[in-house]
């Protein structure tokens, strides 16, 4: 089938020879992906600092960390936190084991609640 000339410059159809499929690394370069990794220890932050300038959303589970030490766990989400603020990105609690990590590019959606003055309905 012949090109349509949509996406080239001339029109034509290219020569087979110059289309050249794009290698492993060039196809990764510009995609984000959602990683899940244990915190087991401060060392690990480094790591997760790199994935996460690399564009990659992490959701880390803090647990054996925790059992180690909670000063640990307080220690890594605040350095954590700084850095996510450092680079425009985001960084939220997921229930009590895990916390998600995101680049400048995306953001965790937060539901607004109102708090009204309003009694509450009650059943009686």
């Amino acid at each position: 089938m012949p090109a349509l000339g949509v996406f080239s410059k001339s029109g034509k159809e290219e020569d087979e020879k110059t289309v050249a499929s794009p290698s492993k690394d060039k196809e990764e370069i510009g995609k984000t992906y959602l990683k899940a990794m244990p915190l087991r220890d401060l060392s690990d932050l480094e790591e997760i600092k790199k994935e996460v300038k690399d564009g990659n959303v992490l959701i880390l589970r803090i647990t054996p960390l925790a059992s180690k030490s909670l000063e640990d766990v307080k220690s890594a989400v605040n350095e954590l936190y700084e850095f996510a603020e450092s680079i425009g990105g985001d960084i939220a609690r997921l229930g009590e084991e895990r916390v998600v990590v995101c680049p400048k590019n995306i953001r965790i959606w937060r539901e607004k609640r109102h708090i009204s003055n309003k009694p509450l309905p009650t059943a009686a």
